[in-house]
């Protein structure tokens, strides 16, 4: 049976810096195999966005249902400044440092031991890729194709992230907004600042596009999803010269949106106000995932019965914070992400308690005992 601390600390100390490959699905996956497991791993996608190593676990016990657990291995970069070493897992007091600790390979480790402590039931598979925290193009998604391939289709999913915001078990996630990037480039003419007859300053054109976009109120909020809103993130000239109008222009938009809205259409909105004051205007716009909602029902009661239950708090049902997997997953089953405290992801010494590490495979025990009753 794997002990959750020694689990993640096995994870951690694997590099896996996103894209992630090798060692550190080497260390899963012996985790998995001696609990019944099937593990297929396999490598999707070229550059530039492959490529991305993926592992699909399933364990088949009779009927019942289809309960899968997906995550991932991949971490962000961990920069510089790490009182130890951000490969290097370390215990000092009641914490357990190093990258990945909770987004989110202590999550992984924790279903993991959760999953030895009970008796085979039903289908359970394990989805877990390489490629999150990076395009996601290769990731999931590849994921999701293989699992069709081979006639899978969960009935429940839980993804790992780490939800929680103050306490062990006070927030899961039962949809996320959408998130789609824009790129735009005025084209103009350059020339000399003295003589503007003679050039055509793309600038002035690209202030009002932008200006008319700033002022988009896309919606006043839903029930269960705060206002969608319109961010200018990047504003580009590259003009070094003092004297020279420049020949092109150029911003990036970032727009998160809730369930009113589509990621394309926001796309050919912006469109066609660039156009209006810009018709040679060039508009590149990527769609990274659109939103989702899980309505609270079957899987979200499962979920905050077992948090109930091992700690004593009712959950809050939320869809705030960025994007994950669950936008993709979403498209094949039920989802809803739940996990450990979110405080130091991404940061430098990046720690879980290891309390919570206990805790956490206690409330997935909890859920899976539920799921199979």
């Amino acid at each position: 049976m794997p002990d959750v601390v020694e689990l993640t600390k096995a994870l951690i100390a694997a590099p896996s810096i996103t894209p992630a490959r090798g060692s550190v699905f080497d260390v899963l996956e012996a985790a998995l195999l001696p609990l019944g497991f099937t593990v297929d791993r396999f490598v999707a996608g070229e550059a530039p966005d492959g490529p991305v190593e993926n592992l699909l676990a399933v364990r088949k016990a009779g009927p019942g249902p289809h309960f899968a657990f997906a995550g991932h291995l991949d971490v962000v970069p961990p920069g510089e400044g790490w009182t130890s070493g951000a490969f290097e897992p370390q215990i000092r007091g009641d914490l357990l440092y190093g990258r990945g600790a909770v987004d989110m390979k202590g999550s992984i480790a924790a279903f993991a031991a959760a999953v030895a402590a009970l008796p085979a039931s039903g289908t359970l598979s394990l989805i877990i890729t390489g490629d999150e925290e990076g395009p996601a193009t290769y990731g999931t998604l590849a994921l999701m194709e293989r699992m069709a391939a081979a006639g899978l289709a969960p009935d429940l999913c839980l993804v790992g992230e780490p939800t929680s915001a103050h306490r062990l078990g006070d927030t899961i996630k039962i949809g996320r907004r959408g998130s789609t990037v824009i790129d735009i480039e005025v084209p103009g003419r350059q020339g000399h600042v003295a003589y503007p007859h003679l050039a055509d300053n793309p600038i002035p054109r690209l202030v009002r596009a932008l200006a008319e976009i700033d002022a988009i109120v896309l919606d006043e909020g839903t029930d269960w999803f705060q206002p969608s809103n319109i961010e200018v993130i990047d504003l580009t000239v590259g003009n070094p010269a003092t004297n020279v109008i420049p020949g092109k222009a150029s911003a990036r938009i970032s727009i998160r949106f809730n369930d009113r809205h589509r990621g394309q259409a926001l796309i050919e909105r912006i469109e066609q106000i660039v156009h209006a004051h810009a018709p040679a205007g060039i508009v590149r716009g990527r769609v990274y995932g659109e939103a989702f909602l899980t309505e609270p029902g079957k899987l979200s009661t499962l979920i905050a019965d077992a948090i109930e239950a091992e700690t004593g708090i009712r959950p809050e049902l939320s869809t705030s914070g960025g994007t994950s997997d669950a936008r993709f997953l979403s498209r094949i089953c039920p989802v809803v992400e739940f996990g450990l405290l979110n405080a130091t992801m991404h940061k430098l010494d990046e720690a879980v308690a290891l309390d919570d590490l206990h805790k956490l495979t206690a409330i997935y025990e909890n859920l899976l005992k539920r799921v199979y009753a």
